[in-house]
């Protein structure tokens, strides 16, 4: 499976950009599942549920499952947090994950920068970034995209992975 990134800092539009490619690459038939990193405490289940109240219980992991989904939830109780080599293991075989957050991770990714933000850049210092997505004129020796163009960014990531794996390929030859 490809795994491609997104990096950028908060309000700088990952999540919309990434609810917009996704549709994009399932069109074209990929198979696509998403990681993304909190920062943050965070739940995704409800108070007075009973899965919440089995978590909170002291089980380890919940399992809730139905016949349109099922989530696993485990808690971490002081282990540390995973890598996210170790949760990509997780997933069901897909063609791409990708991944929201893991700044830090050395995959590919695609920096969303803002200008109006008045964020640095993260590129100069990420060797990973391999095109900025964004909504006005930077100066940068990467790829630059129009943030507000899914169609063209899509295509990149695309390309940028197959030029990937066939050099990969080509090196095992």
């Amino acid at each position: 499976m490809k795994v491609f990134g997104f990096a950028g800092y908060s309000g700088s539009g990952k999540t919309t950009l990434i609810e917009q490619l996704i549709p994009r690459f399932v069109l074209r038939g990929l198979r696509v599942s998403l990681i993304k990193h909190a920062h943050h405490l965070f739940d995704i289940d409800k108070p007075g549920k009973d899965s919440y109240r089995h978590r909170e219980a002291g089980a380890s992991e919940v399992l809730i499952t139905s016949d349109q989904r099922w989530v696993l939830m485990h808690e971490l109780r002081g282990e540390p947090e995973p890598s996210l080599h170790e949760q990509l293991v997780r997933f069901s075989p897909c063609d791409l994950v990708l991944v929201e957050g893991y700044k830090h991770a050395a995959i590919p990714k695609l920096e969303v920068h803002r200008p109006g933000l008045a964020k640095p850049l993260l590129h100069p210092d990420d060797p990973n970034i391999v095109a900025v997505a964004t909504d006005a004129a930077i100066e940068t020796r990467l790829p630059l995209l129009d943030l507000n163009r899914p169609d063209e960014i899509a295509d990149f990531i695309i390309d940028h992975l197959d030029r990937v794996h066939e050099a990969r390929i080509a090196a095992v030859r």
